[in-house]
């Protein structure tokens, strides 16, 4: 996002790549700040599926696609690895929501969008292509980064030295809980010990049960892909509620968004 960003956007996370880049790419992750939602949706909510009021969504939306200066394609999020290539006509009024977790786009001024509340979204940046995924611990343990990451480097004719990465804000590993279902989909030890990603806190019915370091195990697996460079911030959605919406703080809340494009 340029330096002279609209005033509703100030508070947004503006990612930032390796050292000396210079990508045509404009790109963020919004906050709650900066829409006209309100209540529990206060302010920019972004989510169409929240039972916010439809004509604040579509103003939150028009913001975003602002401060983009592209149309952004939202997608229909399953918590899966399907990834989607976008054409302009996906951006088009009418058009059918996508259904899928991650998507490319090759197309300048066809931004990718990806709804987040917790799950992590990570931004890709590549020459020629950028790219969006969706990942909650569903997505990531059945591949939708690596997915995604492939599906750029085809559209784009890239390698993933070539490739950028940025990690948005998500619930971090001091308040991400977790139980033995999600260790076994990672193929970890269900033993009461700790590991890298997981550290183990049973809840006070004496429960087992771990706290998951998501963003650790997606830049894990970023950098086995051999991708340029991973970034990303460290901000925790569910601990800081006056600027991050989060679902496992406060079911009944919005969505932000992580977009990005290529510069027409």
């Amino acid at each position: 996002m340029p330096s002279d960003r609209p005033a509703f956007a100030q508070d947004w996370l503006i990612p930032q790549w390796a050292p000396g880049s210079d990508l045509p790419v404009t790109a963020f992750m919004s906050t709650r700040s900066g829409g006209v939602s309100q209540g529990p949706y206060a302010s920019l909510n972004v989510g169409v599926a929240v039972q916010d009021e439809p004509a604040a969504v579509a103003e939150n939306r028009a913001r975003v696609s602002q401060a983009l200066g592209a149309a952004p394609v939202f997608l229909q999020q399953v918590h899966g690895a399907e990834v989607v290539l976008l054409q302009p006509a996906h951006a088009q009024a009418g058009a059918a929501t996508l259904v899928a977790d991650a998507s490319v786009s090759v197309t300048p001024g066809l931004g990718v969008a990806i709804q987040v509340a917790d799950c992590l979204p990570v931004l890709f940046a590549a020459p020629g292509g950028v790219a969006g995924a969706h990942a909650g611990w569903r997505g990531l343990s059945a591949g939708v980064l690596e997915n995604t990451v492939a599906a750029l480097c085809e559209a784009a004719a890239c390698r993933p030295k070539e490739v950028r990465a940025w990690l948005g804000a998500c619930i971090g590993p001091q308040a991400f809980e977790v139980g033995p279902d999600v260790l076994a989909a990672f193929g970890c030890n269900e033993a009461p010990v700790d590991s890298a990603f997981f550290r183990y806190q049973p809840n006070a019915a004496g429960q087992a049960r771990w706290r998951a370091d998501l963003a650790g195990l997606a830049r894990q697996r970023l950098q086995t892909l051999g991708l340029g460079f991973v970034g990303g911030t460290p901000a925790c959605t569910f601990s800081e509620s006056s600027r991050f919406f989060s679902f496992r703080r406060e079911p009944r809340c919005g969505r932000m968004v992580a977009a990005i494009c290529l510069n027409a």
